[in-house]
């Protein structure tokens, strides 16, 4: 349990460094998507990427070209569903979630709340985590494909054309 062999340390000191570059060459390679904020696809996609770079790590059933060659794979896959999201916007919504409203005009959006199993307490929250004190001041509050919570004041608004791609609430 705490010590099988000198050759095990010794592959995990010879092949750790060997993956771990990989794994930079592959992200390097992969594009700047593949470390922006997530989405529920780019999540699976790092998710895996590391599930991979452990078992590449400890697995003497995995050959380091092997894990290498799956790493590759897995970068491969993600810009190929982000070249294809991109254009085709029925794909797009079938990977990723899309921005919701959830508050209007110093109004909450109880319905938009619910479907996104979030309270006032977390919107306001956003809202004074973006230095204003009163809700009414709030043009719109969104809740975006990555999970963040963008806060749009009255001051900053303009003609709201940065919410043109929600969907529409009644």
């Amino acid at each position: 349990m705490w010590f099988d062999t000198w050759s095990d340390i010794w592959r995990v000191l010879l092949v750790g460094p060997a993956s771990y570059a990989a794994v930079v060459l592959v992200l390097r390679t992969s594009g700047k998507r593949t470390l922006s904020k997530l989405n529920a696809f780019d999540l699976v996609v790092t998710v895996a990427l590391g599930s991979t770079l452990a078992t590449i790590f400890l697995s003497k059933d995995v050959s380091w070209s092997e894990g290498v060659v799956a790493l590759a794979v897995l970068a491969l896959l993600q810009l190929l569903v982000a070249a294809i999201t991109s254009r085709l916007p029925a794909v797009r919504s079938a990977v990723t979630a899309g921005p919701t409203l959830l508050l209007r005009d110093g109004e909450m959006l109880e319905q938009a709340l619910r479907d996104a199993r979030l309270t006032g307490a977390e919107v306001r929250q956003a809202i004074r985590g973006n230095g204003v004190g009163d809700v009414a001041m709030v043009a719109a509050v969104v809740l975006e494909s990555d999970g963040s919570l963008s806060v749009v004041t009255r001051e900053q608004s303009g003609d709201l054309s940065a919410l043109e791609d929600l969907p529409p609430r009644g």
